[in-house]
This record gives structure tokens, C-alpha cells and sequence, in this order.
């Protein structure tokens, strides 16, 4: 028999991506979200409603889970009030799973976690001090799952996440945002873009969630791609791909000055302890980005 994995905003961004990378490993993969997907068992269920939660464990009764469900809302999460509620699912929810005899669960982190300034963020010893809400209840959930395992036969990952980008970006996003602009001609205004981040293709960023679930390796692991490019970089990639550059507006906004001058993911656990390694660097993945929005005739919407 198959070995049965949960995967929770299976609609989302990474959730899309996440799904056939989890069916090429083996797995029987049930999803739940807002829409349905042809490539897994769907169900749907509103995962913030506790009777909702535990009917849908008791009715999958998963050996695996990958929690991806979370407020994620561009210009709102960083402060949203819905990540205590996001908190307290997904807490619940992993309660749900261990007492109904679930193995491994792997939740969705983020770089927002740690301490900013730091030249390379690095899981075993840099910081976590979150700046912000969203990292806050993401750094705290971590901590209390973790805790928690140690108390059941539960083994639990968490993937922090860097920035992601690729096919499916919902508005709000700066790949989606600077296709759009590019594409319709308008101007993009930006930072000066000096500031270098780590961005990794997001079937990359799926594709390692299903090594970490699939494996055994506990604890936080960074997904990113190891290297932070400039975003001015990225953005003027996009442009030679699309046509345009003129309308970037370098320098139109001002950073703030709480952003750190480079976020770059340390990834030696993902690549040698887990055995994961990114399939597109940043040029093919800005290929495959713009690829796919050709071929459905329009700017992210």
C-alpha cells in the first residue's frame, strides 16, 4: 500500500507544484483547497473550522502531511491578525494527525523567521528573532511542533522558504507584478534594487518540500537556492526576456531601511543531508516563467 500524504493549500502557489512532485515520489496524494486539482484525491474542508480539521484526518488518516495552508495574502500577512488564527490550526491540526497515527508532518516556514543581517542564514546558528508578525507565528508554531514531537512517535520538518518565484504567481508578487507591467508597457516603479535576495524557482521549492517529506531529516531546513542575486539583477532579466526595460523605474521607491542588504539561504542541509539540488538556475527559471505566461496569452491577473 501507498503511503498517504495530506497536503494542505494544495492550490496555492508551491501547493500546485508540490502535488505532482509528491506523486513522482510514490506517495497517494490527497489535497485540500479552494479548487480542485486532476492530479490528487481532493476534498475540501475549511482547515480554520476545527470540526472540519479532524473529520478530514479522520476520513484520510494520512502517514505524511505537508501543511502549506496559511494567510499568505500579498501586502497584508506581514501583520495580518489571521496568523494567530493560522497558528492555532495548524497546531491543532498536527494534534489531529499524530492521534490518528500520522508519521511525518513537514510545515511551511519562511527566512522571515530569523534575525535580519546576518550575511548568510544559516539554520543551526543564526538567529531566529522575527521582525514582523508573520515571522513571529511562523518561528513560534516551529518551536511548540517541535516540542510537541518530542512528546509522540512524530517526526517533523520545517521548510523556510526563501523567495519564490515561476508559473502561477498571483498578483501582488514582484515577478507577477513586473511581468504585468512589462508586458502591458507601463512603468514599473521599484527600489533601486541593489539589495540581493535568494530566489528559487518554485517547482524547485516544491520539489525539495517532497524530498523533506519523503526523508527523515527533522528540524528547519532552508529552500533557497543557496546564492542571492540583486534584484535590480532579476528585474532586468525579466525585461530582456519580455521587452521593456525602459518602464523599470529604479529608484521610484524607497527601501526601507529595515530591509537587510542581502538574504541568502545557507543550504547545506538541504543539498547534502536531505540530498536535494535545484533543477533551474535563476535564467532557466526566468525562462520557464515567461514561457508560461506566453502560452496562456496574458500577464499574471
Amino acid at each position: 500500500m501507498r503511503e498517504r500524504v495530506l497536503v494542505t493549500g494544495a492550490a496555492g502557489f508551491v501547493g500546485r507544484h508540490a502535488v505532482p512532485a509528491l506523486r513522482a515520489r510514490g506517495f497517494e496524494v490527497h489535497g485540500v483547497g479552494r479548487s480542485p486539482s486532476a492530479e490528487a484525491t481532493w476534498h475540501a474542508a475549511d482547515l480554520l473550522v476545527p470540526a472540519e480539521r479532524h473529520a478530514l484526518i479522520a476520513k484520510i488518516r494520512p502517514s505524511h502531511c505537508l501543511h502549506l495552508a496559511w494567510d499568505a495574502e500579498p501586502g497584508r500577512y506581514w501583520t495580518s491578525a489571521r496568523n494567530l488564527d493560522w497558528v492555532a490550526a495548524t497546531l491543532d491540526l498536527a494534534q489531529a494527525f499524530a492521534a490518528a497515527g500520522g508519521r511525518r508532518f513537514v510545515g511551511a516556514g519562511t527566512c522571515a523567521e530569523y534575525e535580519w543581517g546576518a550575511a548568510r542564514f544559516e539554520e543551526a546558528t543564526t538567529p531566529c528573532r522575527p521582525a514582523t508578525l508573520y515571522g513571529a507565528a511562523k518561528d513560534g508554531t516551529r518551536r511548540i511542533l517541535e516540542a510537541y514531537a518530542a512528546t509522540q512517535t512524530l517526526s517533523v520538518a520545517w521548510g523556510r522558504l526563501f523567495y519564490l518565484y515561476g508559473p502561477g504567481e498571483r498578483r501582488g508578487r514582484l515577478v507577477s507584478d513586473a511581468i504585468r507591467a512589462l508586458t502591458a508597457g507601463t512603468a514599473f516603479p521599484t527600489s533601486h534594487g541593489h539589495q540581493r535576495r535568494d530566489f528559487l524557482h518554485v517547482a524547485d521549492a516544491a520539489a525539495a518540500l517532497a524530498a523533506l517529506v519523503a526523508g527523515d531529516v527533522p528540524g528547519p531546513v532552508n529552500i533557497g537556492s543557496g546564492a542571492a542575486i540583486p534584484v535590480r539583477a532579476l528585474l532586468e532579466g525579466l525585461a530582456a526576456r519580455i521587452g521593456g526595460a525602459e518602464h523599470l523605474d529604479f529608484g521610484a521607491r524607497p527601501l526601507s531601511p529595515t530591509e537587510p542588504p542581502v538574504i541568502e539561504a545557507g543550504t547545506r542541509i538541504l543539498t547534502e543531508t536531505v540530498g536535494f539540488l535545484p533543477r533551474f538556475d535563476v535564467a532557466q527559471g526566468l525562462d520557464d516563467t515567461v514561457a508560461w505566461w506566453r502560452a496562456r496569452g496574458k500577464a499574471p491577473g
